[in-house]
């Protein structure tokens, strides 16, 4: 039997000592049911079980995913409709592993007052922390679009997470719901007490930091690109290691992959346990707090 340590130092990580004080909280986990096929809920599960192994070796605590819960986010009637019968369906995979599995629901740009429903329902009386913005498919909108503005509202006024898929592409976007950090830095100006994760820092990420750098409320996420030398420094250096959070997209990223960019980059340990996970925390105690007082 390989043992724990060994496994680690396989994969070019810490040893479990180290890895449990980082107390990793993955912001950006993507199991199959944020992004469903017909048999949508089941392959939740399988990838549960997928990224098991993964999981256990770097010592996560607790991961993000962003759920449909029927609104029209998904392309397929056959499972919103599924969804919007069975809402069970959804709360179940949270209330199964209630101490590892934290949600940001999937907003529909397209549908404003399923997306307030649902924020009702799911965020301010509900297990869930906050709202994921897609940059693709059915309910993706562009960010800086006005006729998000009622759903951002009332976001911030439940204090809840915000992240939002941002990605600069070479040539220009692929649809017009893709969003970029400059758009979101937009959004973020009209709501300056408000914290809004931009994912992936924007892919290219020289110019996403660049991008977000003068709008403290913007915060990037790590995942989704390729590890390369200087992303994480550069981030530190330009932003300071209080607005970065730590994604694994899990199981379609690789976990050494994603860790090594925190892990191996050259920033002191007190950035790495920031971005590994106090500030994620951070901002779900702040939607917590909120809970607790309504």
């Amino acid at each position: 039997m390989t043992l724990p340590n060994e496994l680690a130092q396989r994969f070019g990580l810490p040893s479990v000592e180290q890895l449990k004080k980082y107390r990793i909280w993955d912001s950006y986990f993507t199991p199959a049911h944020s992004h469903p096929g017909r048999d949508g809920l089941s392959s939740l599960e399988a990838d549960m079980k997928r990224s098991e192994r993964a999981i256990e070796i770097g010592c996560i605590e607790k991961l993000c995913y962003f759920p449909h819960v029927g609104i029209g986010t998904t392309g397929d009637k056959a499972l919103e409709e599924k969804l919007i019968s069975d809402p069970d369906l959804v709360r179940r995979p949270l209330e199964q592993h209630p101490d590892r599995l934290l949600a940001l629901l999937q907003v529909n740009g397209h549908n404003v007052t399923a997306s307030l429903d649902a924020i009702d329902k799911w965020v301010a009386d509900g297990p869930m922390h906050g709202a994921y913005f897609p940059g693709g498919g059915a309910g993706a909108v562009v960010c800086n679009h006005k006729s998000l503005e009622p759903i951002l509202d009332r976001l911030v006024e439940l204090d809840a997470v915000i992240m939002q898929h941002t990605w600069f592409k070479t040539g220009g976007k692929s649809s017009a719901g893709e969003s970029t950090p400059s758009e979101l830095t937009e959004v973020a100006a009209r709501y300056p007490d408000h914290v809004f994760i931009a994912a992936h820092a924007g892919g290219e990420w020289e110019k996403g930091i660049r991008s977000v750098r003068d709008f403290e409320n913007v915060w990037v996420e790590t995942s989704g690109f390729d590890a390369t030398a200087g992303f994480v420094e550069m981030a530190v250096r330009e932003l300071g290691s209080r607005r970065i959070v730590f994604g694994s997209h899990l199981p379609s990223r690789s976990l050494g992959t994603e860790l090594a960019k925190v892990i191996h980059a050259e920033i002191c340990e007190q950035a790495k346990h920031r971005i590994l996970g106090e500030n994620f925390r951070k901002l779900i105690q702040i939607s917590d707090d909120r809970k607790q007082r309504s």
